[in-house]
């Protein structure tokens, strides 16, 4: 459904992050009786329903009270050929169109169902099935920022790419899809382990290629990763520097994990304003280790969250922010996020860390109308939860901890429906 014509104001409970609540405790804004005001599909004001209301007397006005609003879901990791990986298929499959269509319809429409409006994903080995990937999120209408993994070592004989192929392939798709509406592309080498020296120069060739451009892959997630890098690169003090004597990292770079990072590399990460995608769920799924925040956050490294389906075990951004929560309770040095952050991690962090925060991640007006409507069902623990809660982080808590997928009641980005329950 695309966005209509004249402003509309949506009323319901809102919440969103236009600060950053790890510096500034008072980040986080909340309406109980909240309005967005929306015309062609950018944000006009938010504010109280009725202040509003005064100033948009004609505005056709949407009662959603009862539901709860959120900024879109912004997921910085995500691995679309493994979508099914939790059912245990293999990568290899996408070599077949056909197949690779029906992943990526089935891809985007589950990443819509919860929540998530914007993505970071890992693309194919396959440059046929990562344009599928870009055509169904063009027709979905997500914002997917994605491209063509490369690599060319250490990985099964079908996956494997020559520099020259994984350059034709990247420029080809990178001409199709870069800006093209809500799509943009990411230079997405696999890891170091499986990207020898020649690839990585393809990586600083197609990155130097284009304006705009992102760059994301792993780093540092685990011990005998981060052990196999230094036997692979001799020449290289840490992993980190791996990325860096190719000039791929920066503002618009993400790096996925960073479990076993040292101090210099957290500090020179912070330096060149690149953001580390923590990934909770899939760091207990995989034994990889405790991400420390605390070390981030005192270095001042950018973090958002990224679910890594399919190291994860699923799509939802309001569970991998639960468990954030839970696993910095545990950590070797123990962090508390509050509710603030974790909604600022799913949201406008992400934003931040696809450069894509002059568009989307909170509600400020002129940014783009992208939304998450959490409607509580009657009689749920959710429901009883927040009638008892009686400040504005209480409730946050409250649908952060016990939301389920099925609270997900519609999505919309730029005002355009993606998702909505009722028609599902």
């Amino acid at each position: 459904m695309s966005a209509g014509t004249g402003i509309e104001i949506i009323r319901a409970s809102i919440f969103h992050t236009p600060g950053n609540p790890f510096l500034d405790s008072r980040a986080l804004q909340h309406f109980a009786d909240g309005g967005l005001a929306i015309d062609g599909g950018r944000i006009l004001a938010c504010d109280d329903y009725r202040t509003l209301a005064a100033a948009w007397p004609d505005a056709t006005v949407r009662d959603l009270r009862g539901s709860f609003l959120t900024p879109g879901f912004i997921d910085t990791h995500i691995h679309y050929p493994q979508v099914r990986i939790i059912g245990a298929l293999g990568y290899a499959r996408l070599a077949d169109v056909s197949y690779a269509v029906t992943i990526a319809e089935e891809f985007v429409r589950t990443l819509a169902a919860h929540g998530t409006t914007s993505a970071l994903v890992f693309g194919s080995h396959f440059a046929p099935a990562t344009g599928a990937l870009f055509e169904a999120a063009r027709r979905q209408g997500l914002r997917i920022t994605s491209g063509l993994v490369l690599a060319d070592r250490n990985l099964r004989p079908e996956l494997y790419q020559t520099p020259e192929d994984a350059y034709r392939e990247s420029r080809t798709l990178i001409e199709r899809f870069e800006g093209c509406g809500r799509l943009n592309y990411a230079i997405t080498p696999r890891f170091a382990l499986s990207a020898s020296e020649a690839m990585l120069e393809v990586c600083t060739a197609l990155l130097e290629s284009a304006e705009g451009l992102r760059f994301t892959t792993h780093i540092n997630e685990s011990l005998a990763e981060v052990e196999q890098v230094r036997q692979l690169f001799p020449w290289a003090p840490d992993y980190l520097s791996v990325y860096e004597r190719y000039k791929l990292i920066g503002r618009r770079s993400v790096l996925a994990h960073n479990i076993h990072a040292s101090d210099d590399e957290m500090e020179r990460i912070s330096v060149r304003g690149a953001t580390v995608s923590h990934c909770p769920g899939s760091n207990t799924a995989l034994g990889s280790g405790i991400f420390p925040l605390a070390r981030h956050v005192e270095r001042g490294v950018r973090c958002a969250l990224g679910t890594d389906v399919g190291g994860g075990n699923g799509f939802g951004m309001i569970k991998e922010a639960l468990m954030a929560h839970l696993m910095q309770r545990v950590a070797a040095r123990p962090f508390t996020l509050s509710a603030a952050m974790m909604l600022y991690l799913a949201t406008r962090a992400g934003a931040e860390a696809l450069a894509l925060d002059e568009e989307t991640g909170d509600f400020a007006a002129g940014k783009a109308a992208d939304f998450v409507v959490i409607r509580p069902a009657t009689d749920s623990d959710l429901s009883h939860r927040l009638i008892r809660a009686e400040t504005p982080e209480q409730i946050l808590a409250a649908l952060f901890t016990l939301s389920t997928d099925e609270a997900i009641a519609e999505v919309r980005v730029a005002n355009d429906v993606v998702f909505s329950r009722s028609t599902e």
